[in-house]
């Protein structure tokens, strides 16, 4: 039974814009619930330290390693190669 349940997870990987300029990129399950814990200073040290402004980009999977390998990617972008995704 817990593999029928873990086929109708979904995990998002996000980058957020923080009010500095800088990028934040993250895993989920839930997008809506994250964000709010990061507008609210709880989400993670580094946004609590540099703030929200906005979401950029969301990218969607169904296994948690894909996720992360995906999220390990994304954060070893450059800032331009960040922008092009979402510009």
């Amino acid at each position: 039974m817990r593999s029928s349940l873990k086929k109708n997870w979904k995990w998002y990987v996000y980058i957020i814009e923080c009010l500095d300029g800088f990028y934040y990129t993250g895993t989920t399950w839930n997008v809506e619930e994250r964000m709010e814990q990061h507008k609210s200073g709880k989400g993670s040290k580094f946004t609590s330290k540099h703030g929200f402004k906005r979401l950029c980009h969301v990218e969607e999977f169904t296994d948690i390693i894909e996720a992360r390998n995906r999220e390990h990617q994304l954060k070893d972008f450059s800032r331009k190669k960040k922008e092009l995704l979402f510009k």
